[in-house]
């Protein structure tokens, strides 16, 4: 993918957003002095007094605490907290993970609450005015006034609370504050539970919320509706999408109500006012998806969902070796120092589970505790929609809706800007939530992530769940984002939930498009819980989410479009291995972790080589010996990806010329060199069914077919590769071409590792995602097997628990990883202990 700057590649969990607001300190924008010198390893922005260490023997006495507890850290810093309370349980997980990431902590809860210039001046005042129009911080505000304070999350919030507290106690009593507040004179606020919730709906904005409906609106003014839905349609058009874990039937049921309002919408008052005759408003012009787009875009990566990202498999029965069951996951997010995860294990009387939790939230979000294990995968599932409203100039300040004038409501902030006067900004409310434009033509944003959503509680009665059931139960008032829940556990059954919003219009509209404001789109529930995806036990012995749909094309609600889902490729890999023939060991489910067939080659590539007839060169005696792996000493691999990338140029750049496709406006989506997933499908199906379509021929030109345009293609790829590599094609390694890299979430250089020549694509099953130095993959890979209902799990991800660079543990496990190599999930021997005692 293309590169912008300020992007230290986001996603990932809760804290990913903090990467970009790093990048642009590393710079020195505004009047905030450039960081670079402050980012030096052991005195720089990360630094404290005790954190460029590895942890030693202490005795801590903490505020808020009842009873001792103990934090045992193994060599590679894995923390394992022991509390005789719940409640102190979850105040030493605030307290150790304040000592390794508290700028991590602070800094993304200053970007979800608009928080961001009064750290670094004016050039944040647009990521700060965004995010209080989408309303992080309103829905945040509203989550924690709704929850019980004696509840288990209410009380777990709370305690978290305390622990951050007491860090930020210490270092305010020793002034060792990290580098950046030195710099800046400011300094951390103290956490509050709505903190955690921000980070909460971090998490959701990276993986919800996107801008799919706009780039429909510019595909069917450009392209024409025809095309747009030819080569971007709803449903997929190749067998290899079509891989649902949920195989029905599925009979439809009446769409159920939202349990809650939107926190970020205008109450639906249905009493008239001013009633007059009223039309439905213009459709959404070019101009108006051309703004908010680039609004969106303008905005850290990291706050957009833009990737299918992550696997999670489960297998039991003949398909285990030893029988029992297995679960693998692996979350494909930004590869990044310090890591998006922090790995714990937390024992309490309550509690003991252990995995990756979420820095800013409390509990595990992915592991395993005594009974059951899993893993998440993004649902894909659309959750945005955009309602363009009808306004009138001589009605500042309404919109019509069903019938009548209202008044918009309105919510006013002031914002703190370093080196200059505060801002005001009003953000304007209807019905359907914010209005993220002021042009001539308001926009209002329905997201899914701005209902309150009771999370946190969901994540605690996993992290307690003994059984399906459980589990199961747990996720029925998860509401956001939209997520696939796969499970094993020490009972050797299997299964997959999808739970989350998933908003249903009425019959007719297509919520894929910006819809009328007037009242006839409005939506009227979600698909019920007990209607999403859901398996148990399948007779086949596993269950894979891969990002694909999870349903058959016979499901009979709304999920989404072909620009939503990934088209299947990682899922084909995994089930065919899980199923080739012999019991699956735990070295075989690492082994496919670390897989890189690209099965997409597997398809086409025979159909090239057909094309090519008897034609010989080296380059094609590459691909006629080729296994179809990605390993970086391919030099097959180079001439297949090259190839691939010119073919889908060849038969799309001439209708995007004709048609003047706006590439700039959204080159996540329109950029061919990024070979977005409906097109390579498509390519996929007409190559090997429909070789004569009409797409093959460019507009005004001579007629062509699919062996015409793949032979061009081929000669272009060897020409380039000959001109980049050099002339003999033995010599062009993939990895002369690819490679990766995990950057510091500052973008100083230094701070990062590598780039260095790597294995993998897009869609392998170790994917590498971001262009040709790829900053996006594995985040963390676990697998679980179970057998007479013990446990054994393996964990590893490509950073360190240390946010510091002066740390042995900051980057300390990139080796392994690199070598697909894994830990116990639960840490290994004690080299260190905490004693967490109240404070007298």
């Amino acid at each position: 993918m293309h590169r912008k700057f300020g992007r230290v590649l986001g996603a990932g969990c809760a804290v990913v957003v903090s990467s970009a607001l790093m990048a642009v300190l590393g710079g020195g924008y505004g009047p905030l002095p450039a960081l670079g010198p402050a980012l030096a390893p052991g005195q720089g922005v990360w630094s404290s007094a005790t954190v460029g260490t590895s942890p030693t023997d202490e005795t801590l006495r903490l505020p808020g605490m009842h009873r001792p507890a103990t934090v045992s850290f193994d060599a590679g810093g894995f923390a394992a907290i022991t509390a005789a309370t719940d409640d102190d349980l979850f105040l030493a997980q605030g307290y150790v993970t304040a000592r390794f990431r508290l700028t991590q902590l602070d800094l993304a809860r200053r970007l979800g609450s608009g928080r961001l210039a009064e750290l670094n001046g004016p050039a944040q005042l647009e990521s700060d005015r965004f995010e209080l129009r989408l309303g992080l911080l309103r829905t945040a505000r509203a989550q924690w006034a709704d929850t019980p304070r004696d509840s288990p999350a209410g009380r777990a919030l709370l305690a978290y609370a305390r622990g951050v507290n007491a860090r930020l106690s210490e270092l305010a009593a020793d002034d060792q504050w990290p580098e950046i507040y030195q710099l800046t004179g400011a300094r951390p606020a103290q956490w509050t539970p709505v903190d955690s919730l921000v980070v909460q709906g971090l998490l959701t904005q990276q993986l919800d919320f996107s801008t799919v409906p706009l780039d429909y609106a510019l595909l069917w003014r450009t392209l024409g509706p025809e095309r747009t839905m030819a080569w971007f349609p709803v449903q997929p058009v190749t067998k290899t999408a079509e891989q649902p874990y949920d195989l029905g039937p599925d009979p439809k049921l009446p769409p159920e109500p939202f349990a809650v309002p939107d926190a970020n919408a205008a109450p639906p008052d249905e009493a008239p006012a001013q009633t007059t005759p009223g039309s439905a408003p213009p459709a959404m012009t070019p101009e108006t998806a051309t703004t908010l787009l680039t609004t969106v875009r303008e905005q850290p990566v990291n706050t957009q969902h833009l990737h299918p990202n992550s696997n999670a498999w489960a297998a039991n029965g003949p398909l285990v070796a030893g029988g029992g069951a297995v679960l693998a996951g692996d979350p494909h997010l930004p590869l990044s120092l310090p890591s998006y995860w922090f790995q714990v294990r937390l024992r309490s009387p309550g509690y003991d589970v252990a995995g990756g939790s979420v820095p800013g939230m409390p509990a595990v979000v992915i592991g395993r505790n005594a009974h059951v294990s899993w893993s998440i995968t993004n649902a894909q599932t659309q959750a945005t929609l955009y309602y363009v409203e009808r306004t009138d100039p001589s009605r500042p300040g309404q919109y019509y809706w069903r019938g009548a004038w209202r008044d918009m409501e309105q919510a006013r902030y002031t914002i703190d800007v370093r080196g200059g006067d505060p801002v005001p900004l009003t953000v304007d409310l209807t019905v359907h939530g914010p209005v993220m434009t002021v042009n001539d033509q308001r926009v209002s944003v329905t997201w899914m992530g701005n209902y309150p959503s009771p999370g946190l509680a969901s994540l605690l009665s996993l992290n307690r769940a003994s059984d399906f059931t459980e589990f199961h139960a747990a996720l029925r008032d998860w509401r956001a984002p939209a997520l696939n829940f796969v499970y094993a556990d020490g009972g050797g059954n299997i299964g997959a939930v999808s739970a989350g919003y998933v908003p249903q219009v009425p019959e007719g509209v297509r919520q894929w498009l910006p819809m009328p404001g007037t009242g006839e789109a409005d939506p009227v529930g979600t698909i019920p819980f007990s209607a999403l995806p859901l398996v148990y036990n399948p007779p086949g012995h596993v269950v894979a989410s891969t990002n694909q749909r999870s349903v058959g094309p016979d499901y009979p609600y709304y999920l989404g479009t072909s620009l939503d889902f990934d088209p299947g490729y990682r899922q084909s890999v995994i089930l065919a291995d899980l199923q080739a023939g012999q019991p699956n060991t735990t070295e075989d489910v690492t082994d496919l972790q670390a897989d890189v067939t690209d099965s997409l080659a597997a398809r086409l590539v025979p159909a090239l080589l057909t094309a090519l007839g008897d034609r010989r060169s080296p380059a094609a005696d590459l691909l006629r010996g080729w296994d179809h792996t990605m390993r970086e000493d391919s030099p097959a691999a180079s001439v297949w990806f090259t190839f691939l990338r010119t073919y889908l140029r060849l038969v799309f750049q001439p209708w995007w010329e004709a048609y003047d496709v706006p590439v700039k406006t959204d080159p996540w989506v329109f950029d061919l060199s990024t070979m977005p997933a409906p097109l390579r499908e498509a390519l996929e199906q007409w190559t090997l069914h429909d070789p004569d379509n009409s797409a093959f021929t460019p507009p005004g030109g001579p007629p062509r077919d699919a062996a015409t345009v793949m032979r061009a293609a081929f000669d272009e790829a060897v020409a380039e590769l000959s001109s980049r590599l050099g002339p003999d094609p033995s010599t062009w390694a993939w990895g002369r071409s690819h490679q990766r890299e995990i950057p510091s979430l500052t973008g100083t250089p230094g701070l990062g590792y590598g780039p260095y020549a790597a294995d993998g694509d897009p869609w392998t099953v170790d994917a590498a995602v971001g262009g040709m130095t790829a900053d996006f993959g594995p985040s963390w890979r676990m697998v679980v097997a179970w057998q007479g209902g013990e446990a054994d799990a393996l964990a590893i991800y490509p950073a360190g628990q240390s946010e510091n660079p002066s740390s042995p543990l900051y980057d300390n496990l990139i080796p392994r990883w690199r070598r697909d190599e894994y830990l116990p999930l639960d840490g290994g021997p004690e080299s260190a202990l905490w004693t967490l005692e109240p404070a007298r």
